[in-house]
């Protein structure tokens, strides 16, 4: 048996993620927060024993030797948001000899996480941050796509979410740089762009449509032009499935950006209420898509883009698909990678689309 402890586990995405391991025979699951009670009451509900919901806090200076009292083989670490958090949580799981997988959107999160690399081949264990939409299924198409091409010269993706509000924890991460400037690689020269501003209209495949999408400051922005030496512009947007609720986003990005507010962070609660209020009244289906341009290998111009679509509030199903498929990987032995990483290349498309097989999400290849 491979033990597998989810911190944050009655979470947003950490339920999601333990309702996926709690029926994999070979995976003893543990779930674990700050509220005791949670812990156990959804342990129950996915058919474990209560004492398999546990009360850890990822920020105790004894966090190593409670996971190696436990026996944790992996540790997913879903307690966000992440921007501003250490490595706390994964250096004690390298400390206690077990692998460790998060969620991080934060991009100086993701991006810093090879500095644990010596440590992590010390112990033998995996270390990846961002087993999630960014980078894990985002490099992972590009990957799939990228031998017909003799040079990428440009990505631009985005998401447009559905009604499903996320976690508190994720608008405060998202939210944190509304209005705020951040770098981004654009016509070969690195650029100063805002947060949630630099607004375009994309239209998604049926049943999704045409989406408000804004400019987000995400991982891939500092790691595809090291994956991707020839890349010349890499731009992410993202959107909420309201335009009005994406309109005031945009307008308060102005107020941040011209100094009238300081950030958007006392907002979050009220926001995230107001999100749940409409979930009725707006539409259940959301998207991803990948686009890459550049020349082929008869150096022809070409433009391949690929897309995902989930329906029936399935869309926040899609981020926890990497840390599923990583740890059914590990507990089966089929992962031998050991060091410290962002979650690049650990992974293929069909890999991670299996984590998402129970739910209404489509592939419509590039």
């Amino acid at each position: 048996m491979h033990t597998t402890l989810v911190l944050g586990g009655y979470g947003f995405f950490g339920a999601r993620i333990c309702r996926a391991l709690a029926t994999q025979k070979n995976i003893r699951l543990l779930l674990a927060g700050r509220d005791l009670q949670k812990a156990r009451a959804l342990a129950r509900e996915l058919g474990l024993q209560a004492e398999q919901g546990l009360a850890l806090d990822a920020q105790a200076p004894d966090l190593a030797a409670k996971l190696a009292e436990l026996k944790v083989d992996t540790v997913i670490h879903t307690a966000g948001p992440f921007q501003g958090q250490n490595y706390a949580v994964a250096e004690a799981a390298i400390a206690a000899g077990a692998h460790y997988i998060d969620l991080a959107d934060g991009r100086e999160f993701v991006v810093g996480i090879n500095q644990l690399d010596a440590a992590a081949r010390a112990r033998g264990v995996l270390v990846t941050s961002g087993a999630s939409s960014l980078p894990a299924l985002s490099s992972a198409v590009v990957d799939r796509y990228l031998n017909r091409f003799k040079r990428l010269d440009t990505i631009q993706h985005g998401i447009g979410s559905g009604a499903r509000a996320p976690g508190l924890a994720t608008m405060r991460g998202v939210f944190g740089y509304c209005g705020k400037s951040f770098m981004r690689l654009k016509n070969g020269e690195w650029q100063s762009a805002t947060g949630w501003l630099d607004t375009i209209r994309y239209r998604f495949p049926s049943p999704v449509g045409a989406r408000l999408l804004g400019s987000c400051d995400v991982p891939d922005l500092a790691l595809f032009p090291l994956r991707y030496p020839d890349l010349k512009t890499i731009i992410f947007r993202a959107g909420f499935a309201s335009p009005v609720g994406h309109v005031f986003v945009w307008c308060a990005a102005h107020l941040v950006r011209l100094g009238v507010i300081a950030n958007l962070q006392a907002l979050v609660r009220p926001l995230h209420r107001i999100s749940h209020w409409m979930e009725p009244l707006v539409s259940d289906k959301g998207g991803m898509f990948v686009s890459m341009s550049g020349e082929d290998v008869n150096q022809n111009p070409i433009t391949l883009v690929w897309h995902l679509i989930a329906a029936q509030n399935h869309g926040p199903e899609i981020p926890c698909g990497a840390s599923i498929a990583l740890a059914k990987k590990l507990a089966c032995g089929e992962i031998q990678i050991t060091g410290a990483m962002p979650c690049m290349g650990l992974l293929t498309v069909e890999d991670y689309l299996a984590a998402l097989a129970p739910f209404d999400v489509q592939e419509l290849p590039a």
